[in-house]
């Protein structure tokens, strides 16, 4: 294997560990949705200001990003999205203290201003490091160890910030003073003690990529390169497919706790052995139990499944993108998808759960398919492209509120609607493509 070849299998094996950070870190986001809800006593669309100040970051960060790493280097430009992201977890901690939401959106907003740097830099870093046919494939197989990520989540969020009743203000107004202080002070700590070990997990991988090496594989950045890159058709089409990919993504993922208990499913899964096996199976590894009185804690831990079908759908996705057109099998994984949603809004029960959390094997390879495919041909502006295509990211801000809107206007079924149409526009982007190379 020649030299080239070795440093860029370790900085691709060094990158991956980013993917799973960032993956982790925003499904937890979404795990903390319904307890600041129940917390805040707010709306679904108010609930949804949290993945708002979450996303948006990532519209506001994502060309200032891609200015820094052209100044500091892909090196520097990790280690400073990584310090980022730990201040970020550390807000954490006086937000639960003196349960301020406004802090909790500063948060959010900060983490989500690392994780922008992060995502600038690793995705089309990924896509170079080798041919561009091979793009789809690599990107597919880091975005897999993202969603690996994004499977563990769930499980910590459900066993850990989703584990104990939150009380109403009519209850806490009941307390006497000690009880009171006992009882913000239990529930402050169960936010703060995971977001500490994160921050700190992040601040120590912040000093390992302080010490590799990261082979140079991009060529000074062209002047007047956005302008090219706005009359450019289909990297305008691959933003907006981003943009209603994340946002879908999002939505989905956000609400699946409420939709299940909006259908009952707490008692339907309670009282089925063969659910709380698997629900059980999967808390033993923290030691922990399910019970009856437990129920968005235990529908919760079934979001394991949506975020861990799009881990396996990637590795699938990474040798499918192969052997296929990957315009082609983005296409089929947007028709897989709507049809998922489909028969969870038109049935109930446990069908209608596995179908919607079936959503997830399909979501697995849109994110880096569309990617690579709106970087194709694009040469040395793929830097700024990345940059432009991560301010898509912010459909995970927008789409979200108007999900949540249309949730508290017209309930689940209809909302869903609006993740029906994201799809659609997925599957005509896929077409496109596969279309084009053809």
């Amino acid at each position: 294997m020649s030299t080239t070849k070795k440093s860029y299998k370790s900085a691709f094996i060094f990158l991956t560990t980013l993917f799973f950070l960032w993956g982790f870190i925003t499904v937890l986001v979404d795990s903390l949705v319904p307890r600041l809800k129940d917390v805040f006593e707010m709306s679904y669309a108010k609930t949804v200001l949290v993945q708002f100040a979450f996303f948006v970051a990532f519209f506001v960060f994502s060309l200032p990003a891609g200015f820094i790493l052209s100044k500091i280097g892909y090196k520097k430009g990790i280690v400073l999205g990584l310090l980022t992201m730990a201040l970020g977890c550390l807000l954490f901690y006086p937000a639960a203290e003196y349960r301020t939401f406004v802090v909790f959106l500063i948060g959010y907003f900060t983490l989500a201003g690392g994780i922008t740097i992060l995502q600038v830099a690793a995705n089309p870093y990924v896509a170079l490091l080798g041919t561009e046919d091979g793009a789809s494939s690599r990107l597919n197989l880091s975005q897999a160890f993202n969603s690996l990520g994004t499977t563990i989540a769930p499980v910590i969020g459900a066993l850990f910030l989703l584990s104990d009743s939150v009380k109403t203000s009519e209850e806490i107004n009941l307390l006497s003073e000690l009880d009171k202080t006992n009882y913000y002070v239990a529930e402050a700590a169960t936010v703060q003690t995971p977001f500490l070990w994160i921050a700190a997990s992040i601040a120590i991988l912040a000093i390992i990529f302080g010490f590799i090496n990261l082979p140079t594989v991009m060529e000074k950045v062209p002047k007047g390169g956005y302008g090219k890159l706005l009359k450019n058709k289909a990297m305008l089409l691959g933003a907006l497919g981003i943009f209603v990919y994340v946002g879908a993504e999002v939505s989905i993922g956000s609400f699946l706790v409420n939709y299940f208990a909006d259908m009952n499913l707490g008692a339907v899964v309670a009282q089925n052995e063969t659910m709380m096996h698997i629900a059980n199976t999967i808390a033993s590894t923290f030691n922990k139990t399910f019970t009856d009185s437990d129920p968005k804690s235990l529908l919760g831990i079934f979001v394991i499944f949506y975020w861990g079908g799009a881990m396996i759908g990637r590795f699938i996705g990474s040798y499918l993108t192969k052997i296929m057109a990957p315009g082609k099998v983005l296409a089929i994984f947007a028709t897989l998808a709507i049809l998922m949603i489909m028969i969870s809004i038109n049935t109930v029960g446990l069908l209608s759960m596995w179908s919607i959390l079936a959503v997830g094997l399909f979501n697995s390879i849109m994110f880096p398919t569309i990617f690579t495919l709106s970087l194709e041909g694009l040469g040395d502006l793929k830097a700024q492209a990345s940059g432009l295509l991560c301010m898509a990211i912010v459909g995970g801000a927008v789409i979200p509120f108007i999900f949540g809107s249309l949730i508290d206007g017209f309930g689940f079924k209809t909302a869903f609607i609006l993740a029906i149409l994201c799809y659609g526009y997925i599957l005509f982007f896929g077409r496109f493509k596969a279309k084009k190379i053809s």
